[in-house]
């Protein structure tokens, strides 16, 4: 992967780098050779994170992101940039979850949801390419969705439709962009252990949902590294509107 996914000569931005994928995009984006500009809230765990890139020879910065704020997206970006240039990889990775039932869901659940998940993934992946047209380049947006954007599940209605919400956000900007040498795709991730699932995988309901699959288990976060780098990098260059289910076969169990 080091040479077919190389980085070198990229800028990219990863939002939601405090934990999960997001930790493990940036770290796999600066040892392929990206200058990589770390974003979230959580700017202490940014800070580490940009020290343990540095100490295994990276390039990394942190900038302080709230993506449910224009500005303060426009604020990142405008540190992103002074520190390496302008930024033509997004990984748009920031996202909450707020397990309640249809019924139960209330209105603050939705706009917190859907305002983080959707709205900020506009406004991020706008945002850049806004600034990549501006510059005269092109580049590439990985949209973090997920298989709930593909399909359903039990007590997860809102964040389903701010995933689903997702996948159609980035065809519509892989529709209009491509002609501007900006390709956009959505990465749709299954049953993976991270912060935000922690809790979930704890119970047996899970275990006994997640051996129904047809691989059996969770994705280990490696697992996701490959594909992520196929739609960042210029190894994916003629991929562009794709949504990609990378979950164990998830999407295909039989009901």
């Amino acid at each position: 992967m080091t040479t077919e996914f190389d980085m070198r000569g990229k800028v990219a931005m990863v939002t939601g780098a405090s934990s999960g994928f997001g930790v493990n995009f940036a770290k796999i984006l600066a040892a392929r050779g990206a200058k990589v500009v770390v974003a979230a809230r959580r700017v202490d765990r940014l800070e580490a994170l940009v020290a343990e890139i540095q100490a295994a020879g990276g390039e990394a910065c942190a900038v302080a992101m709230d993506v449910t704020s224009a500005e303060s997206v426009t604020a990142a970006f405008d540190k992103g940039e002074a520190a390496f240039g302008t930024i033509t990889v997004i990984s748009n990775n920031a996202g909450v979850a707020d397990g309640k039932s249809a019924l139960k869901a209330d209105e603050a659940s939705w706009d917190w949801v859907v305002d983080t998940n959707l709205k900020g993934v506009w406004m991020v992946a706008q945002e850049a390419a806004k600034r990549m047209v501006a510059a005269g380049v092109g580049g590439s947006i990985v949209n973090t969705a997920s298989i709930l954007g593909l399909r359903v599940s039990f007590a997860q209605s809102v964040y389903s439709a701010s995933k689903a919400g997702v996948i159609q956000l980035t065809k519509a900007q892989a529709l209009e962009w491509g002609r501007k040498g900006i390709r956009v795709n959505a990465l749709c991730p299954g049953y993976f252990l991270t912060e935000m699932t922690e809790m979930l995988f704890d119970s047996p309901e899970s275990a006994k949902f997640l051996g129904s699959s047809p691989l059996g288990r969770a994705g280990n976060m490696d697992e996701i590294s490959a594909p992520f780098l196929l739609l960042a990098s210029d190894a994916g260059s003629y991929l562009t509107g794709v949504a990609m289910p990378v979950d164990g076969g998830q999407c295909i169990g039989s009901m």
